[in-house]
């Protein structure tokens, strides 16, 4: 197995992922042992083609480009909840990932229950959830609800519930994609404020947003994903400036 460099916290060479249209596409630990045939066939495309970058631990990075252009794809390689096609992605130490709002929590659970299931999938061990439970659940400003089900509650509550569990991880790097664009302006200013004293504990940040302000605030670099490849990896506002320049304002 090839080793990650001891200076680098996320270490990723030529990576490809391929999809197949119609179908959900990327391998995962199933298609290893299903067969899954590395040929190109008709209605296949790369997801990410030849993707190669090198982060130190303590580092801001910002993730750009349109929708569809392989933001996501990456940030689920790096989570290691995916499986790339060519090339690998090593991660030296583990990972507190915001990515989908609704993973790791089930309906008809309550938001108490929610909150041991979640922290406990991401490794949090039982001992330090009853410590963390009450800041997680303050946080999240679910106090009057701690015994509803999680079904019953808005987006903008589950938003807040998720970024509540990942926040209080203790992992070394922070996975954020888009997710805080769904929460009340009251409540993203709180979790800025936390990314600002996360970052400040030297975690290493992967902040995948459209929203420039954002960007700029959190990261010192960015990289430039368009159809697949990685057209730009330089100091932050460099990229915004090509992004722009390429698609303009506002491109989603």
């Amino acid at each position: 197995m090839r080793q990650i460099d001891a200076e680098h916290a996320i270490q990723v060479e030529d990576l490809g992922v391929r999809f197949r249209r119609g179908r959900r596409g990327g391998r995962t630990v199933k298609d290893l042992f299903g067969g899954v045939s590395r040929r190109a066939q008709a209605g296949e495309f790369w997801a990410l083609r030849n993707v190669s970058f090198a982060v130190r631990p303590g580092e801001a990075i910002g993730v750009v480009g349109r929708n569809g252009q392989g933001k996501s794809t990456l940030l689920k390689l790096v989570a290691g909840v995916m499986l790339p096609d060519e090339g690998f992605v090593r991660v030296n130490g583990g990972v507190a990932p915001l990515i989908e709002i609704t993973g790791g929590f089930v309906g008809d659970l309550t938001v108490r229950e929610n909150v041991r299931l979640a922290a406990g999938l991401h490794g949090m061990p039982r001992g330090e959830i009853a410590r963390r439970f009450d800041d997680i659940i303050a946080f999240a400003e679910l106090e009057d609800a701690v015994d509803t089900p999680y079904k019953h509650l808005s987006s903008g509550m589950k938003v807040r519930l998720a970024f509540a569990v990942v926040s209080q991880l203790e992992e070394p790097i922070l996975l954020v994609d888009e997710v805080l664009a769904v929460g009340d302006k009251a409540f993203r200013e709180k979790c800025y404020r936390r990314i600002d004293e996360l970052l400040s504990e030297g975690r290493t940040l992967f902040f995948v947003s459209h929203n420039e302000r954002d960007l700029r605030r959190f990261c010192t670099r960015g990289l430039y994903l368009d159809k697949g490849e990685l057209v730009l990896d330089a100091p932050i506002a460099e990229v915004l400036a090509r992004y722009e320049a390429d698609y303009g304002t506002g491109a989603r």
